[in-house]
C-alpha cells in the first residue's frame, strides 16, 4: 500500500500578471504518481502565465508597431490610377508608406498650396523625375505638422491620381 503524505502548501492564484496565495495554509494530501501530476501541473500552469504574459506583452508592442505607419497603395488592384487608401489619417509623426502597386510608374508629390503653412513641400515629396518603376517600390514620408495635406502622382495628376491626408 502507497504511503500517504499529508502537507500545507500555498497554493498561488494568478490574476493578470500578478501572483497571490490564494489560500495559505491549505492541507492538500497527495501520494505517489498524483503528487508527481499535481506538480506537473503547477508548472504547466506556470508555463501558460508566462507564455500567455509574454503574448499580450509582444501584441502590445506589435499594436504599438502598426499604429506607426500606414501604407497607401500606388494604383488599384484593378489597375485604376489611385492612391488606395485615397483619404486618411494619421497621428503626427506615423510613418506614411506609399507601396508601388499596378499601372506604374509612380512617384508621390505633396501639393505645395494645399499643405498646411511652414511646410516645405520639396522636402516631404519625391521630385518629379524620380519614380517607383517596379512593384513594391516604396517611398515614406513621416509627416509632423497637423493639418490636411494633398498629394499626387505627377504623372498620372490629370487622371485623378490625387489624394488627401488629415494629420492630426
Amino acid at each position: 500500500m502507497a504511503s500517504m503524505t499529508t502537507t500545507a502548501v500555498t497554493i498561488p492564484c494568478f490574476t493578470g500578471l500578478k501572483a497571490t496565495a490564494a489560500r495559505s495554509g491549505a492541507v492538500v494530501a497527495m501520494a505517489g504518481p498524483r503528487a508527481k501530476v499535481a506538480a506537473l501541473s503547477a508548472r504547466a500552469s506556470l508555463k501558460e502565465v508566462k507564455v500567455a504574459a509574454a503574448a499580450a506583452a509582444a501584441s502590445a508592442l506589435l499594436a504599438t508597431g502598426n499604429a506607426m505607419a500606414i501604407e497607401v497603395l500606388l494604383g488599384g488592384n484593378d489597375g485604376s490610377l489611385a492612391f488606395v487608401p485615397g483619404e486618411f489619417s494619421v497621428a503626427a509623426g506615423e510613418a506614411i508608406v506609399f507601396k508601388n502597386n499596378q499601372a506604374f510608374p509612380h512617384n508621390v508629390i505633396f501639393d505645395e498650396d494645399e499643405i498646411p503653412k511652414g511646410v516645405d513641400a520639396a522636402a516631404i515629396s519625391m521630385s518629379e523625375e524620380d519614380l517607383l518603376n517596379a512593384p513594391g517600390e516604396t517611398y515614406s514620408v513621416t509627416l509632423n505638422e497637423k493639418g490636411t495635406y494633398t498629394f499626387y502622382c505627377s504623372p498620372h495628376q490629370g487622371a485623378g491620381m490625387v489624394g488627401k491626408v488629415t494629420v492630426n
